[in-house]
C-alpha cells in the first residue's frame, strides 16, 4: 500500500511582512543609542506649570526656619494652579493677610484657577496681587508684560490690589538663564518692567533669588530704586540680597508651610502693605 505524503498546507511568508519585522527589530536596536536629551525629555514639566520657587530647593536648598515672632513682618502666601482651590478662611483664620497669585506664564498660559485665588483671598479680606512667570526664551518683556495686564495683571488703586510681579528665576524647561547673555536678559527684565508701568502707572515688584539673579544678570543693580524685592530663600534669613537693594519688601521663606506650602514674610506692618497697594 504506497505510503500518503502529507502536503505542507502553510502559505509561503510575505516578502512585505517579512520587510516589516526586519524595520522593527533595527528599531529596536537602537534604542540603547538614543541621545540622553531625548531621554530626559519625559522629566521635562509641561509648558505652563512652572510656579514661585521652583527652583529654589534644587538650587539654593533649604537651611533652617525663620523667625515667626516678629510683629514687624506680615505673613503672606503665594499661589498657583499648582495649589487648585485654596481654602483662604484657613488661611486668613491662621494669620495670613497678603497673598499673590499666578495669573500668566509667557504668552501662552492663564491659570485655570485665578478667579478662585483672586477673587477668593479678595474676599476674605486680603491684600493681594498677581504675578507673571516669566519666560524670556518664548517672546520679548514688553510682549509678556501686555499679555500680563491683559490677563489679571492689572492694578487698581482700591487700597486692597497690590502691584504686579514679575517672576524671574531658573528655567524650569531648559537652560537656567533662557538662553541669553546677562546683558541681554537685563534688557528683556527692562522692557518688561517700562511696559507695565507705561500700562498700570506702577513700578513691577521683581521676585528672584541672589544666586539666579547673580548668575543671569551679572548681579544688576539697576532696578533697586524703583522696584520693591521679592526675595527668594528657605532659610532662617533672607541672606545676601542682590545688588542696590538694601532692603527686601518681600521673602518667600518656606515652600513647605501650613495649607498652601508657600509662604512669605511682608517687611512691615500691615499698614505698609496697604501702603505698597496704595502705591
Amino acid at each position: 500500500m504506497p505510503v500518503l505524503r502529507r502536503e505542507n498546507t502553510r502559505p509561503p511568508r510575505s516578502p512585505r511582512r517579512l520587510h516589516t519585522a526586519g524595520i522593527l527589530l533595527a528599531a529596536l536596536s537602537l534604542l540603547p543609542a538614543l541621545p540622553a536629551s531625548l531621554a530626559q525629555a519625559a522629566d521635562t514639566p509641561a509648558r505652563g506649570s512652572a510656579h514661585m520657587g521652583m527652583g529654589v530647593l534644587a538650587h539654593d536648598g533649604r537651611d533652617g526656619t525663620p523667625s515667626t515672632g516678629d510683629a514687624t513682618q506680615t505673613e503672606g502666601v503665594d499661589v498657583s494652579s499648582h495649589q487648585g482651590n485654596v481654602a483662604w478662611s484657613t488661611l486668613w483664620n491662621s494669620g495670613v493677610r497678603w497673598a499673590y497669585v499666578k495669573a500668566t506664564e509667557g504668552t501662552y498660559y492663564t491659570s485655570p484657577y485665578f478667579a478662585q485665588h483672586y477673587n477668593g483671598s479678595y474676599n476674605v479680606g486680603m491684600v493681594r496681587g498677581s504675578y507673571h512667570f516669566a519666560t524670556p526664551d518664548t517672546t520679548g518683556g514688553a510682549t509678556q508684560a501686555n499679555y500680563f495686564v491683559d490677563h489679571g495683571g492689572g492694578w487698581s488703586r482700591d487700597g486692597r490690589t497690590l502691584p504686579g510681579a514679575l517672576d524671574i528665576e531658573w528655567n524650569p524647561y531648559g537652560a537656567a538663564c533662557y538662553g541669553k547673555t546677562q546683558s541681554a536678559m537685563v534688557t528683556w527684565i527692562r522692557d518688561f518692567l517700562n511696559q507695565y508701568k507705561a500700562r498700570t502707572g506702577r513700578d513691577a515688584v521683581i521676585y528672584t533669588a541672589t544666586t539666579w539673579w547673580t548668575q543671569c544678570t551679572g548681579n544688576y543693580g539697576g532696578f533697586a530704586a524703583a522696584n520693591p524685592l521679592w526675595i527668594a530663600r528657605y532659610a532662617a534669613d533672607p541672606g545676601t540680597l542682590p545688588a542696590g537693594w538694601g532692603f527686601y519688601t518681600m521673602w518667600q521663606y518656606t515652600s513647605s508651610g501650613p495649607t498652601v506650602g508657600d509662604h512669605d514674610k511682608f517687611n512691615g506692618a500691615l499698614d505698609r502693605v496697604v501702603a505698597l497697594a496704595n502705591g
